[in-house]
């Protein structure tokens, strides 16, 4: 895939919880929440400040993040689906 997000973008990809069964009951994925855990697929170049210079963005390519639960646009490339959130909506970087 030969995608990059513009500017202070970063697209990303969910990363799934593992299935969980609560007292032998299995919840069906309509019912479950979205992870708000995703890998950083590709970055954008930074922001410009309002000096005219590029302010490099603090993720890259590889980082695992954690994100706010109604931050980005879920979008579909290649029948995956993946989030454009801007930097500024990326809550933590997890080691």
């Amino acid at each position: 895939m030969n995608l990059r997000p513009l500017h202070d973008r970063v697209l990303v990809k969910r990363l799934d919880d593992a299935e969980t069964m609560i007292g032998g009951i299995i919840i069906p994925d309509s019912a479950k929440e979205k992870p708000q855990q995703a890998e950083v697929i590709a970055a954008g170049n930074g922001r410009m400040n309002d000096d005219g210079e590029r302010a490099a963005l603090t993720v890259q390519a590889g980082d695992r993040i954690l994100f706010g639960k109604y931050s980005g646009s879920d979008v579909k490339i290649d029948g995956q689906e993946y989030l454009i959130l801007r930097e500024d909506e990326i809550l933590a970087v997890l080691a």
